[in-house]
Formats: C-alpha cells, structure tokens, sequence
C-alpha cells in the first residue's frame, strides 16, 4: 500500500518544516529583543544630564547677584576705610589740609626756584610769608572780635529788648510774663549745669590742643610737600601695581592741576564774597563788618553750606543790632553777591577744571561734616574733584568704553582653507604694470 508507506515522510518533512518555522520566530525573536535592548542603550546614551544650577538661575538674578556682591565688598572695604580715617582724623585732616596749601604756594616754590633761588630757599621763603599771612589773619579777626565785643553786647541787648516789644506788640499774642518764663527757665538750665559747662571747657581744651598739634602737623607737612614733593609723589608710584603704573602717574599730574585750580579758584571767589558782602553790612552800619567778612572768607571753603551759614550770621547779627530793615538789606546783599558767584565767578574762575554736580557737592559736605566735622566738609568737596578728574583720566587711558551699542557687530572671519593665504613676511605683491601711453 503505497499511501500508508508515504506518512512517514511526510511526518518527517512536516516536522522538519515546523522546527524551521519555530526556527524563523526564535530568530526574529531575538532579533527584536536585541533591538529593542540597542535602542534602550542608545535612549540612555542620549538622555540629556541634570542641568548646571548656576544655567538653572535665570540671567537677569544671576547679573543682579554678581553686581550685589561686588557691591558688599566695595561697601565693606570703603567702611574700613573710613573706620580707619576716624581713628587718625587729626593726621588726616592734617595731611589733606597741607595738600591744600601746597597746592596754593607750590607755583610761587616753582616761579622763585626758575629765577634763580635753591630749592631750600624757595620753599623757606615762600612758607614762612604764607604762614606769616595767615597768623597776620588770624590775629586780625581776634582784635576785631575783642575790640568790639562790649559795643556788642549793648548792641545786643537793645535788639533783645527791641525784639521783646516787637513780641508783646505782635499778633502772636505773647505776654510779658511768658516771655519771663523763658528767660528765667534758660537762666535756671545755665545755672544747674555748672558740671557740664565744667566738662565742656575741658573738651574744648583738649579741642584747642588737637587743633596745635594739627596745625603743627600741617606746617610741617606743607615744608616737605613744597621741598620733596616730586620725591614722595615717585616713592608713591612705587606702592602701585608695574601693570597700572604708568595709567596712575600720568593721572597724577591731571589730579594735581584740579587740586591747584580748585585751591586758586575758591580763594579768589571767597575774597571776592567776603569783600563785597563786608562792604555792604560796612555801609548799612552792621557792626563787626570786618570780622564777619573775614568768616564769610574761611566760610566759603565749605561750598554751599558755608555761604548760607555766612550769610545767614550776617543776617542775624544785623537784625538783633540793627533792626528789621537792615536785615533785610543785609539779607538782599548776601543774595546778590552769592547769586553772582554761582552763575559767574564760578564758571568764569573755575572753568570746567573742578565742575562737579551740585548734588555731589552737598553729600560730599554733608558726608565729610559726619566723618571728620568742619575739617572734612572742607577737604570733601576737592577730594571729590580730585577723584572725578582720576577716575576720568583712568577711563580714557583704559579704553574699555567698548563700542557704541548702534554699531552693527563684527563679521566673523573666513574659513582658514577658504581665505586667501598670507604674504611671507618681507615680500610684498609687485604693483601692476603701468599702462603703454605717454605722459600728457
């Protein structure tokens, strides 16, 4: 029977056909899982790290911080700074107050030392005349003060009593006896404060003492400054870094020249002030005119603030001495004056040497009178000016304005196999030749 001898054959090729279709499925099996395991490794590879915390910080948090704590370090080193200057405030107004006046005598030192004086004579003679002068100064404004003091007093008196009727008669509706009340409470504050005014005269001796020594100390500062001072200015430069020292010594001349023409600038516009003011409250009858003018003189080295305190004590002094009216001349005077002064002695004397802003003027005065008193509202303003001309100067020389922010930016440079090579050092291309016609 031929059909039952064919079954197993056919078993056989079915089996095999089944172990080669389970075959197919294994291997496809496999296959996938391998790729499925390659694209697992290739998502892990491609997975993107945990980002930087500091690119996690948006940009305009992150300019703001570096700015803030740029801004501590400067705060924390300008306060140990000043810390520093209170704790030797009388040297440094000392040295600051010598700096001044060789600003104002240095080109005398100069004009002698050209005509033919040693340097030692130069600077002898022309410190001694100064100091001489202000000595001269300073005993004329005592001798005014003295010889006029009991004419003063009466003076002063009657305005009291001129300005006790002026009150009982005014619409404020003050009595007699409430006047009396204040003057007995201040007459009782003076009396029960014998320990304070013993404590105060104290500390105005020490004061008067702290004054010597800095006066002493400025003179003595002054003579070296005149005589050494381009030796002390080059031992200066040595302290500074070698890459900045060239910036700083040519800013030095530049600060220098502000000092000077400030220093020049503000004596002729304080003599000028204390002249004409002095002679208005002079005509007008205000009494002690020439002491007054001569603190309207010292005043005016405190810009601003010392001219309204001048003008106000000329005000003062002619409204208790003289009445009303003559207060308001006085007042009318000390305007006029001072209104010249600003928009025409210190534009025309000054010039664009020394411009600062007036905001800068008053905290200048107002931050130098809190760090050192009535020295330091005189020394700040001109340290200001001298430190706006430097740090000016340092900016030009540094160059680091950067370009304008209208201009286009740069275009970036070609390819290095698409640029054209570079000509060999020493060789240049030779011209085109000339064209084949006549010159005309």
């Amino acid at each position: 029977m031929p059909g039952i001898r064919a079954w197993p054959g056919r078993l056989k090729d079915g089996a095999a056909a089944l172990g080669k279709r389970r075959a197919q499925v294994q291997a496809r099996n496999e296959a996938e899982l391998l790729a499925e395991r390659e694209r697992a490794a290739e998502a892990r590879r491609t997975r993107p790290r945990n980002p930087d915390p500091a690119r996690a910080v948006p940009w305009g948090v992150r300019v703001a911080a570096e700015a803030c704590w740029r801004f501590l370090v400067l705060a924390a080193a300008l306060w140990v700074v000043m810390r520093v200057i209170g704790s030797v405030r009388l040297v440094v107004l000392a040295f600051a107050a010598a700096l001044l006046i060789t600003a104002l005598l240095e080109p005398t030192v100069a004009r002698l030392h050209r005509i033919g004086l040693s340097r030692g004579l130069s600077t002898a003679f022309t410190a001694i005349f100064g100091f001489v002068v202000l000595g001269l100064v300073g005993w004329f404004v005592v001798w005014q003060v003295l010889d006029n003091l009991d004419n003063l007093s009466e003076r002063l008196q009657e305005g009291i009593d001129e300005l006790k009727r002026w009150l009982l008669d005014s619409p404020f509706h003050v009595t007699e006896e409430q006047i009396n009340d204040v003057a007995g409470s201040l007459s009782d504050a003076i009396g029960t404060s014998t320990s304070e005014i013993t404590s105060t005269g104290l500390q105005g001796v020490t004061v008067l003492v702290e004054v010597l020594t800095g006066m002493l100390l400025a003179m003595f500062s002054t003579l070296f400054l005149l005589y050494d001072g381009r030796r002390i200015w080059q031992w200066t430069l040595k302290l500074v870094p070698a890459a900045a020292r060239p910036d700083v010594a040519d800013a030095g001349p530049a600060a220098w020249r502000t000092l000077t023409a400030y220093v020049r600038g503000t004596l002729i516009v304080a003599f000028i002030d204390a002249l004409f003011i002095g002679l208005g409250i002079y005509f007008l009858g205000v009494p002690l005119a020439v002491p007054i003018a001569v603190v309207i003189f010292l005043a005016s080295f405190v810009p601003l603030v010392g001219a309204v305190a001048s003008g106000a004590l000329a005000v003062v002094v002619a409204l208790v001495t003289q009445g009303v009216f003559t207060a308001l001349m006085t007042l009318l005077v000390v305007l006029v004056v001072q209104q010249i002064e600003g928009h025409v002695l210190q534009p025309f004397i000054l010039g664009r040497a020394v411009r600062v802003h007036p905001l800068a003027v008053v905290l200048a005065v107002a931050t130098g009178g809190v760090v050192a008193g009535i020295g330091g509202a005189v020394v700040a303003v001109p340290l200001v000016a001298v430190a706006n001309t430097v740090i000016g100067h340092l900016r030009a020389n540094a160059g680091d304005e950067g370009p304008p922010a209208d201009q286009p930016p740069a275009e970036p440079a070609e390819p290095a196999e698409l640029a054209e090579p570079a000509e060999p050092a020493g060789k240049r291309p030779a011209p085109p030749p000339a064209p084949d016609r006549e010159p005309s």
